[in-house]
């Protein structure tokens, strides 16, 4: 059986060949894991705000290839195709430091971004409702994030291509 191929990128300031999942920070999105996107332009992005904050350091684009069916397969996978309730308060358990993401080998969904992370914000600060949040985070088209959070996954199913600077 063949599996789907899927181009993957992660932007930042190194040539990362060997990911790590357990490198990442705590808090985050969908947990303490590698993260990557299928959206090039996304991971540039990425990678040039990385260097704008790092001295000295350039923008590097990682491009790898995944089996992602075969991960699917014999992982647990959740994913998140629109700013919804659920997404919401996942994010939120996450943020707050609740694990709810251990359960998971892939979770992939929207960023919670600069476009929707002040309603996030708000939210979790008691100063808007939930359904005004919905409301909000509604009127935003989701871009993709994927979140690696078993080692198992790159050691086995990631292939790295190439990396490059961006300008």
């Amino acid at each position: 059986m063949t599996t789907t191929k899927r181009t993957v990128y992660h932007g930042t300031t190194e040539e990362v060949p060997l990911p790590i999942v357990n490198a990442g920070r705590d808090n985050l999105d969908f947990g303490k894991g590698f993260y990557v996107t299928d959206i090039r332009q996304q991971a540039i992005r990425w990678a040039k705000i990385r260097s704008a904050t790092t001295t000295s350091k350039s923008a590097i684009l990682n491009t790898y290839s995944i089996d992602f069916d075969e991960i699917v397969r014999k992982f647990q996978y959740k994913q998140f195709e629109f700013y919804d309730e659920e997404w919401l308060q996942f994010i939120v358990d996450c943020r707050m430091g609740k694990k709810v993401w251990r359960r998971y080998g892939i979770i992939e969904g929207g960023v919670a971004n600069d476009r929707v992370i002040d309603t996030i914000e708000a939210y979790m600060a008691g100063q808007i409702e939930k359904d005004k949040a919905l409301r909000e985070l509604a009127k935003h088209q989701p871009n993709n994030q994927i979140c690696i959070l078993k080692q198992e996954i790159i050691d086995k199913y990631f292939h790295f291509v190439k990396s490059s600077t961006v300008k």
